[in-house]
């Protein structure tokens, strides 16, 4: 069972690598996670995977709406769109061989910062997703943030209010929603004044069981709804990290996020560096998808997203890819999940960009079984509106690899886990 109280350990550590990509200060934050899309008794969470699927395509809706706001549609790939909002009323009941048990959990990657002085203490989801970082405020009065910690504008004296709103929604009918502050934030041993962020005052339904309090933006600046520089792009800009790097190692334990740096004792050799392609995400172009020695897919781009489980393509790049598995079939034709024999556990599935093959492990391959003898794919056909040739790679495929992110480079690499 995931305890909040059991992610408040942060271990700071110095980076030592000979690589420019490591020089600097380094800080790490010890995370941790639960699974939400297999049950623990092994079974496919067919309704939390659906919902997973309509909070991303509404998650990424909103970041085509900030990326056309900010930069204009210029910077959209081939084939981007701004999708309508999805609702999870519009998703269908899948009847499953066996009834599986609800565990009200939820898939994110979370750990401590704090906000305000004296600091005020939070869990967050890191997310390489998005840009903002937003939390309850004590302005919250639903019930969905009654377990959250909730920020007191009126206990910090850094506290500033500023102009405008931010606002994003989501597929259940609801909104996170509130005003704009800048703020003293620190994570880990970084520290940063007058950071833009959002005390929430309205809290969706579907963030009211996680045990995260808020999110916390990795991404670019191009696609943040408040217009403001990211947590880690404040930090490099104040000097508060000399390097605009960060690292994650996600695990089922020991997972890490470093900031200003990689931390080299979790990986082994140098990371393989591609060049970010997309205004905003972290976008890198030439992927390919590949099962046993044949390629399947060739020369699409791809944007890796610690926020949620699932490896999204095309459909029918996706459905290419499933005819190399035998006996799969579509499972979920609205959200895109396809089924295979649970016997026929594909081992060597990989994605390349024209260096290493990085396979993903069959038990990350594997999202759980429906049935004595049928699974379900962890590559889930769905058009996210991010582009017709873009395939988007959550922790499915981060759990296999260390992966370093450079503001400084525009950079994504990829190491081998110790």
């Amino acid at each position: 069972m995931f305890v909040k109280s059991s992610l408040i350990a942060i271990a700071l550590a110095l980076s030592t690598g000979a690589s420019p990509v490591l020089e600097g200060l380094g800080a790490s934050v010890s995370f941790g996670k639960r699974d939400g899309l297999t049950n623990e008794d092994g079974w496919f969470d067919h309704q939390r995977a659906m919902q997973q699927v309509v909070y991303d395509r509404n998650k990424h809706r909103q970041n085509m709406i900030n990326l056309e706001r900010n930069v204009g549609k210029e910077a959209f790939n081939e084939g981007a769109h701004i999708l309508p909002l999805s609702n999870y009323s519009s998703q269908p009941q899948k009847r499953q061989a066996e009834k599986l048990t609800d565990e009200a959990n939820d898939e994110y990657w979370a750990g401590p910062i704090s906000i305000g002085t004296p600091g005020q203490n939070f869990l967050i989801d890191f997310d390489t997703g998005s840009s903002d970082l937003w939390v309850p405020s004590t302005g919250c009065t639903s019930s969905y943030c009654r377990k959250k910690d909730k920020y007191n504008a009126t206990a910090s004296s850094t506290s500033v209010h500023k102009s405008g709103t931010f606002s994003i929604q989501y597929g259940d009918g609801s909104q996170v929603s509130g005003p704009v502050y800048a703020e003293t934030v620190s994570v880990a041993s970084v520290t940063v004044k007058n950071q833009a962020f959002s005390p929430v005052t309205t809290i969706s339904p579907s963030f009211g069981s996680e045990a995260a309090d808020g999110i916390l933006g990795l991404a670019f600046p191009a696609i943040s709804n408040l217009r403001q520089s990211p947590f880690l792009n404040t930090a490099k800009s104040q000097g508060a990290v000399k390097s605009g790097v960060f690292g994650m190692k996600l695990a089922k334990s020991g997972s890490e996020l470093f900031l200003g740096g990689t931390d080299t004792s979790l990986y082994s050799g140098s990371p393989e560096y591609h060049a970010v392609t997309g205004s905003g995400f972290w976008q890198i172009s030439s992927g390919s998808i590949v099962n046993s020695t044949q390629t399947i897919v060739s020369n699409f781009q791809t944007i890796i997203d610690s926020g949620t489980t699932i490896i999204y393509g095309p459909p029918s790049s996706v459905a290419t890819f499933y005819e190399s598995i035998p006996g799969s079939q579509v499972y979920d034709s609205q959200n895109g999940f396809y089924s295979f024999p649970c016997g026929n556990l594909p081992t060597t599935v990989a994605f390349n960009w024209g260096g290493k093959n990085w396979t993903i492990s069959p038990a990350n391959f594997n999202l759980g079984k429906v049935s004595a003898t049928e699974c379900i794919g962890a590559i889930a056909g769905q058009d996210l509106g991010l582009g017709s040739n873009t395939w988007l790679l959550g922790d499915s495929f981060m759990k296999n690899v260390y992966t370093a992110f450079s503001f400084d480079a525009n950079s994504v690499g990829f190491a081998q886990l110790k």
